[in-house]
């Protein structure tokens, strides 16, 4: 694991069979493990980017992001905005955002993730 990476689960529970994962990460890049749970929780602080390991073509997931302080929310490489960029996140304290998207492609050939735009809940 490299240097300011990262994996943070706090807890995983099973509800209506969809699975939700929570984390904190503070300042790090976070591993969403996508064979974990279909829900992703994460309340962010500082400058923090979103990376996945696992998962299986076709599944779909959300990720719901809470700035907890005034964080700054980036994305690896493996997100596919349809914009051809991530979306710009609100920074401010309290905000909370959602991301879905459908695992296209996971392997040695590189994962692709669609994503939707994100939807910001102020």
């Amino acid at each position: 694991e490299a240097t300011g990476v990262s994996t943070v689960t706090i807890a995983a529970a099973e509800s209506g069979g969809i699975s939700t994962e929570f984390s904190s990460p503070s300042g790090i890049t976070t591993h969403l493990d996508l064979s974990n749970a279909q829900d992703h929780k994460l309340t962010c602080s500082g400058i923090t980017t979103i990376s996945v390991t696992g998962g299986t073509e076709g599944e779909s997931h959300t990720v719901r992001i809470i700035n907890s302080g005034i964080t700054t929310v980036g994305f690896s490489t493996f997100f596919l905005f349809p914009s051809g960029s991530s979306p710009s996140m609100p920074t401010a304290d309290g905000t909370i955002s959602l991301i879905s998207f459908t695992v296209h492609r996971v392997g040695a050939a590189g994962t692709q993730l669609l994503a939707g735009a994100s939807l910001n809940f102020s």
